[in-house]
């Protein structure tokens, strides 16, 4: 299970995988990194890829899949879940940069909505109890930017899989399940993972909100059920 720095990718020489590693890289400063005319407001991308860069804090993997089936690929993601977790960063301050992209030159055009989808969907829940998001990129995500609806942040040229930690600004993304039993574990983990240390208030009173709402909602659906 090879990982590798942005760095050691540039010193790589005459590597089977080193095509689709320096592909992506290069997606990760051009398009991630930079600022785009669509996004919908100023700074990169994703604002957090310029200081990753800097600080060397992303790494990358080629993952081969060919012959595995759709649990077996989740196992894969799954250990990796874990490396990340134990993986120390020497100054605390930049473990929030830290990232791991997993790519899959395997994986066709016409099965990325099914197989990456459908990993990411599935394994979700246990990254976000663990306090990180997962993140499904394919040349066919057709989900929106949040401040321009027409722009696609999440399109990457080889479908790949992007692990980091939860941060504060990430709270749309759990609030947006329909199913509201979803949406509390989302929330939950939410409100655990940073407890009374948030930076911005109203972040924080949003979150509450919205798994009261969430609480609610079932309630509801599970007397509904109970009528019927």
């Amino acid at each position: 299970m090879q990982l590798y720095t942005t760095r050691e990718i540039e010193q790589l020489q005459q590597h089977e995988d080193l095509p689709y590693l320096i592909e992506i890289m290069d997606w990760v400063k051009n398009f991630l990194g930079r600022p785009h005319p669509s996004l919908g407001r100023t700074g990169a991308v994703c604002p957090f890829v310029p200081l990753s860069l800097k600080s060397n804090t992303i790494r990358l993997a080629v993952i081969r899949t060919k012959d595995l089936y759709s649990e077996q690929l989740e196992d894969v993601v799954g250990r990796y879940r874990d490396i990340f977790l134990e993986m120390d960063i020497k100054e605390q301050e930049l473990a929030i940069n830290k990232a791991f992209l997993l790519i899959f030159p395997d994986v066709h055009i016409e099965d990325a909505t099914k197989l990456i989808d459908s990993v990411q969907q599935k394994l979700k829940p246990l990254f976000v109890e663990s306090g990180l998001m997962i993140g499904e990129f394919h040349k066919r995500n057709d989900s929106p930017g949040l401040h321009n609806p027409n722009f696609r942040p999440l399109r990457s040229p080889i479908p790949l899989l992007a692990i980091r930690f939860m941060v504060e600004a990430d709270l749309p993304f759990l609030q947006s399940p329909t199913d509201p039993r979803l949406r509390i574990r989302y929330l939950e983990a939410y409100l655990k993972r940073f407890g009374n240390k948030f930076i911005d208030e109203t972040k924080f009173k949003n979150a509450h909100q919205a798994l009261t709402l969430a609480k609610e909602q079932l309630q509801k659906e599970n007397l509904l059920s109970y009528c019927t």
